[in-house]
């Protein structure tokens, strides 16, 4: 492998151009191909480029020797295939959220790439938000105490001409509703500061779109510390977007971090404060601008330095697994009504399945 780490994308969906921006920032990475089923969308997105190529066939980018990573970034329901294939040809993955669809597909590609020799990185860019950063070294620092309640809230507006622009959109098989597409992240960051899930409960209604997958949903959770969580999840806020935010509360204090996208620190309360405390709010207060904000940024710099040796993966494949495993037990309890202990086997839940 060359000191250069040469990366391709796979897919030029929305999320395309935060990868391609942030590549040209990143010390020893390169973008070298572009690749998507429409050949007209992958030049689209690379218009400018210089020592670009542009490949219609995901697998005969994959037969190169001149590409050390793939970026793959089409339907969720197709991630697990297209990184084994990706592992089998001896190439690093970069895989969007969520990683796959259901649980046993998380498990080959995560299987695949340790057979190979590579490595499996999960996007969970939130993670390097700035105020997330300052919540979690709270966290990590023992200032909350005895943890109380973790809530998560998603309300955005996502209408039926979203859906409408591409036939996979909200459908089981390749995309999964707000739970598995729009609150991912905020799912990964709940776990993540709480600890793992025990059991969780779960309603899902879908209420102003047409589309097989919930477009509203909450789910009460219980941590394996004891303490106690929510989810409120939905797309259905109308007219425009409102939230998505993340609040944790403990014996020792409280933060929450609001915005549209976990990105304004809202509340910096502890009951013993430090010197700093009192700058927090300022200092921290928006970051970033927006839903992806310049995470992709941090992240794809943290993946070059894992490969080439100077880190460890925030997000590998097995942390990418354990909020899907969440994700699939949200639904296993929709669909049946009942408490579903985490360490399962999904049976009800359709996250995955055609509905044909």
């Amino acid at each position: 492998m060359s000191q250069e780490l040469r990366f391709a994308l796979i897919g030029c969906g929305r999320v395309a151009p935060k990868h391609i921006a942030s590549l040209k920032e990143i010390k020893g990475a390169r973008l070298v191909a572009i690749c998507d089923k429409d050949l007209a969308k992958a030049k689209e997105k690379g218009k400018g480029l210089e020592g670009v190529d542009y490949i219609q066939d995901h697998r005969e980018l994959l037969k190169r020797d001149d590409i050390d990573v793939v970026s793959v970034l089409t339907e969720s329901g197709t991630h697990a295939e297209i990184t084994i294939e990706a592992a089998k040809a001896g190439k690093h993955v970069v895989v969007e959220k969520p990683m796959a669809l259901t649980l046993r597909d998380a498990d080959r590609m995560i299987r695949q790439c340790d057979r190979n020799g590579v490595k499996l990185f999960v996007v969970k860019q939130n993670r390097f938000n700035l105020p997330v950063v300052k919540l979690r070294e709270a966290l990590e620092a023992g200032r909350f105490g005895k943890m109380v309640m973790g809530t998560v809230r998603v309300r955005w507006c996502r209408k039926q001409d979203y859906y409408d622009q591409d036939p996979w959109r909200g459908t089981w098989a390749l995309d999964g509703g707000v739970f598995t597409n729009q609150a991912s992240h905020h799912i990964d960051l709940l776990e993540w500061m709480m600890g793992d899930v025990e059991s969780v409960f779960a309603k899902s209604t879908t209420r102003l779109v047409d589309t097989e997958t919930e477009d509203t949903g909450v789910a009460v959770l219980k941590f394996t510390n004891g303490a106690l969580g929510v989810i409120e999840a939905t797309t259905a806020t109308r007219p425009k977007d409102l939230e998505g935010s993340i609040s944790i509360l403990g014996s020792g204090g409280t933060v929450e971090i609001g915005g549209f996208a976990v990105n304004e620190m809202k509340v910096w309360n502890f009951s013993e404060e430090k010197s700093g405390d009192a700058e927090v709010l300022e200092r921290y207060h928006t970051n970033p601008p927006d839903v992806y904000g310049f995470g992709h940024l941090e992240y794809l710099r943290s993946v070059v330095d894992c490969i080439q040796g100077n880190g460890q993966a925030l997000v590998n494949g097995l942390e990418g697994r354990r909020s899907l495993e969440l994700i699939n037990a949200i639904y296993e309890s929709a669909e049946t009504g009942k408490e579903v202990r985490l360490n399962f086997v999904p049976r009800y839940s359709r996250l995955g399945r055609s509905e044909g």
